[in-house]
């Protein structure tokens, strides 16, 4: 199994395969039909298959899967996001989010010639081994909070702080104004369940970064293009210096990208020494997926309506739970939601942890056996598309209630 969570082991029971999948569609090898909200984990939000997608990939493929030089491609994928973005002047591609953040913090430091980077507790950017102290995502779920066989050394350097505490990232930027190369942060926490930033946080990590002048970097792999066209920085009205990007740009194939102001971007080789490369990245066939996306994103503009979904997709699991005098919380942003088995608010890592997981996998399987697909792990985020229909929303809201007076309190 080649992801933690995929395996299933967080909820028990054996991992769905998935032979095929079509709209707001999964078709399991076992011959089943389920409704998807993990959508490849934010990659799809034009849902599955989405034939204008399909289609480019598919004629893309007929003229060669790769040719290791410049293609017109990449570059019109790049142009897409820099106009897109409001930071991103340029940008470079890469073969996945992780190696996005990677070129993205490797650049910071060399900026700055610093090292350490301020990140926060139940954030996932990659399994880098220095990103990976009290990480979200499959470490969160598998409750590891630092990975054997990454040296104690490496993560000397990462300073973790709990999320939305402007009061400790003030403190620990002042202890270490000499060494402090970035803030690295995900606008909306996205790999421990959905937590938001309290009001005025982002804008707080702005200024702390201008005052002690580190490089302020948004992890925006899962934000990207999702909750607005700009991603969260146009949806919250603060601009980072470094932009990570993934998932939604390649219309489902691996790819990622880091992107800002000129004037930085071209510390990067061949036009600095900054050395950063891939392969495969700005593969033609990836960008195609992700060119085929955005064009639809672009003109559809479909945030809005994303949103009023979501929003209204999430008061009505609010109302049936508490109808069923249940404790649980709901949170939801854009077109991201999860829902936390707990009584309380969840405002950062901590209290996400204080959930009840053993009553999220009784929900999870009462949900997988009425055909509801969610993310498998009370510590991910759950997604909406634009191919979920009205029809799709009602009968998931009912699933969900007999699987609260299933599962109990």
């Amino acid at each position: 199994m080649n992801s933690p969570v995929r395996s299933f082991r967080a909820v028990g029971g054996y991992p769905l395969f998935i032979r095929g999948g079509r709209g707001p569609h999964i078709y399991g090898e076992c011959g089943r039909e389920f409704l998807d909200y993990c959508l490849c984990w934010g990659a799809m939000i034009l849902g599955h298959a989405h034939p204008q997608v399909v289609k480019t990939i598919r004629d893309a493929v007929k003229k060669g899967t790769g040719f290791g030089t410049a293609t017109r491609l990449e570059t019109e994928l790049a142009r897409l996001i820099t106009e897109a973005v409001p930071s991103i002047q340029q940008v470079r591609l890469t073969n996945s989010g992780t190696e996005a953040v990677m070129g993205a913090v490797r650049l910071a430091r060399a900026i700055t010639r610093r090292k350490k980077i301020i990140m926060f507790e139940g954030a996932y950017h990659g399994h880098a081994d220095y990103l990976l102290a009290k990480a979200g995502s499959g470490q969160a779920t598998l409750g590891i909070a630092r990975s054997p066989g990454v040296p104690e050394e490496f993560t000397r350097l990462t300073l973790v702080l709990p999320f939305n505490n402007l009061q400790k990232v003030e403190e620990t930027a002042r202890k270490y104004r000499n060494d402090l190369a970035a803030i690295l942060v995900k606008p909306v926490l996205a790999n421990c369940g959905v937590i938001l930033p309290a009001p005025g946080f982002l804008e707080g990590l702005r200024r702390v970064a201008d005052k002690y002048r580190a490089i302020l970097i948004f992890d925006e792999v899962i934000t990207g293009f999702r909750l607005s066209y700009g991603g969260a920085q146009e949806y919250f009205k603060v601009e980072p210096d470094l932009t990570c990007l993934g998932k939604i740009i390649g219309g489902g194939l691996p790819v990622g990208a880091f992107g800002g102001k000129k004037e930085m971007m071209r510390s990067l080789a061949p036009l600095g020494n900054v050395y950063q490369a891939g392969t495969l990245a700005g593969n033609p066939v990836a960008v195609t997926g992700g060119i085929a996306t955005l064009k639809i994103l672009k003109k559809e503009n479909p945030y809005h309506l994303l949103k009023q979904r979501t929003e209204r997709f999430c008061e009505r699991i609010k109302e049936r739970a508490l109808a069923r005098q249940l404790k649980l919380s709901v949170h939801y942003t854009g077109s991201l939601f999860s829902i936390f088995f707990t009584g309380h608010d969840v405002k950062d890592y901590a209290s996400a942890r204080t959930q009840d997981v053993g009553r999220f996998k009784r929900f999870f399987h009462s949900l997988l056996r009425k055909g509801v697909y969610l993310s498998p792990s009370a510590f991910e985020t759950n997604f909406m598309s634009l191919a979920h229909t009205r029809g799709d929303l009602n009968r998931t809201i009912e699933i969900i209630d007999l699987s609260f007076k299933e599962t109990g309190r």
